[in-house]
């Protein structure tokens, strides 16, 4: 009995290594739009508001993690397959070169048969879509190491 598999039709989807790497780029972006801000957050309201108010730099502060991982699984459906490339740079932004001749060849009138509609052309690929799902698990990774992080700098060891 003979099985085909989704590679034996070329697809080959991210490791992890590639999909940590996407979103350790895409969450640095978004680090680096969330970081150009001053602004301070007050916390700690109470009804009698005798307490004064805790005071933390926007920039250092955990709603800013949970406010840049928020949109990073929405920015890996602009990725897209460059099959012309071996390494992990055939997941990128943008169309490969293979779509944009294809695209010119049908913008001549070229009847071109690829087995798929022409409207999902531009649609995200299996292999960009099993990304997305695959990075869906990673911000709770990055929220523990975070946390783990932020309790060691609030609570460093004890040296006796």
């Amino acid at each position: 009995v003979y099985s085909e598999t989704e590679e034996d039709h070329g697809v080959k989807y991210a490791d992890k290594c590639e999909v940590c790497k996407i979103l350790a780029t895409e969450l640095q972006g978004r680090l680096e739009e969330t970081g150009k801000t001053n602004e301070v957050i007050e916390t700690g309201y109470a009804v009698d508001d005798v307490k004064p108010k805790k005071k933390k730099e926007y920039r250092k502060s955990e709603l800013r993690l949970v406010e840049s991982l928020e949109g990073v699984c929405d920015r890996i459906l602009q990725y897209n397959i460059h099959k012309e490339r071996q390494d992990s740079t055939r997941f990128a932004k943008g169309m490969s070169q293979t779509f944009q001749t294809l695209h010119g060849l049908v913008d001549k009138g070229v009847k071109v048969e690829l087995g798929i509609p022409y409207e999902l052309w531009d649609k995200p690929s299996a292999e960009i879509t099993n990304m997305k799902t695959q990075v869906k698990s990673f911000p709770y990774v990055i929220t523990n190491v975070y946390q783990t992080l932020l309790l060691s700098v609030r609570d460093p060891p004890r040296t006796e």
